[in-house]
């Protein structure tokens, strides 16, 4: 099967939909399917600029393609409307309603079988995007409305879609790879720590954790992920007085991760805006418990033996929170792995294919 995905970032970009895109991309190559990658995250200035045509490291090709990110949403790049025209795929998968590629892949998809998966979280983390998606809700409409097929990544994102686009989307759930983080050594530091792992934006609720350092003078923090709100937190940090136990690790390379959230006390993701949770996932089959939001798709996990969810993240109430997940043991049930997630999508593709 020929198979084109569609996503406005690809890796080394990291996020849980560039992770999605790319395990899919490469494990369906590995099973024998001619899959390529299209994406809208070629450098817009400097060395390098213009579309990349270029291989990932399982072989797939993947083209990049330049344009432009307003309010950092979006990714208006027409050369994505070029590469799925020019395309023989028998499937076009298209990823991310917030994001234009998806909408151009609908658009220029023809006979090809095409399925979207949305990642949609049903609102935006900024009042700025919030109009722009105002302003999309038609677009993305007419995307949803042309597939073939809808897949959502989680029940709670099925729910949205199907009370706000009358959508019937099959949930296939993110998977990981239980292999990399079964039997990890944990890092070894001075301090019990805390860890956040994740793209630097505020929506993410780094601060909220910060701030109630405070309350958690036993604890240190860790904090994986890159992204323009760093020196902000930064300044939260140095402002609560937990600077010299707050670090800010920047980039952490996947084969560094699994000792990370191994050897923290408690995972702590306090996004308001998630359609799925990955790095939850990823810090429960390492063995950690977490903490999480009681909202959007986090609210799910929350209902884990292994979680602890919360209504408010004002700095006593996570603290609360994180003093209750360090007693729990995880993972306390079973976890998708990313084989499953194949077979799911590959079901899904079958099943629109005989029905276009």
């Amino acid at each position: 099967m020929r198979v084109l995905q569609v996503t406005h970032r690809y890796p080394p970009n990291v996020g849980g939909v560039e992770t999605h895109v790319h395990e899919l991309a490469e494990r369906l190559s590995a099973r024998g399917h001619d899959v390529s990658v299209v994406a809208a995250d070629a450098p817009v200035e400097g060395e390098g600029e213009g579309d990349v045509h270029e291989t990932d490291g399982g072989g797939v090709p993947v083209a990049r393609h330049r344009g432009c990110a307003p309010g950092g949403a979006f990714h208006v790049a027409p050369g994505v409307l070029r590469s799925v025209l020019s395309s023989d795929a028998d499937v076009v998968h298209a990823h991310n309603y917030h994001s234009l590629p998806a909408a151009f892949a609908a658009a220029a998809a023809g006979d090809a079988t095409l399925v979207v998966t949305p990642h949609y979280h049903g609102r935006s983390a900024s009042r700025l995007r919030d109009r722009l998606l105002a302003l999309y809700r038609p677009v993305g409409r007419r995307l949803l409305a042309r597939a073939d097929a809808v897949v959502a990544v989680s029940q709670w994102e099925r729910d949205r879609l199907a009370d706000r686009f009358d959508v019937d989307a099959t949930v296939v759930p993110n998977g990981l790879d239980l292999a990399r983080f079964a039997g990890v050594t944990p890092l070894e530091t001075d301090r019990p720590y805390l860890l956040a792992v994740g793209r630097l934006v505020d929506y993410k609720g780094v601060r909220n954790l910060v701030h109630a350092l405070q309350g958690l003078p036993e604890y240190d923090l860790l904090v994986a992920g890159t992204g323009p709100y760093r020196s902000t937190l930064e300044g939260c940090a140095e402002l609560a007085g937990v600077r010299d136990r707050t670090t800010f690790l920047g980039y952490v390379d996947d084969a560094a991760l699994p000792a990370l959230y191994a050897g923290a006390s408690v995972f702590v993701s306090l996004s308001e805006l998630e359609a799925y949770g990955v790095t939850v996932a990823e810090a429960l089959a390492s063995g950690t418990p977490c903490v999480v939001s009681d909202t959007t798709a986090l609210s799910e996990w929350a209902e884990r033996a292994d979680c602890v969810g919360v209504d408010h993240t004002d700095p006593p109430s996570v603290a609360r929170a994180v003093r209750a997940a360090a007693d729990l043991s995880a993972p306390s049930a079973p976890l998708p792995d990313w084989e499953d997630t194949v077979d799911g999508v590959l079901s899904v593709y079958e099943r629109a294919s005989h029905t276009a």
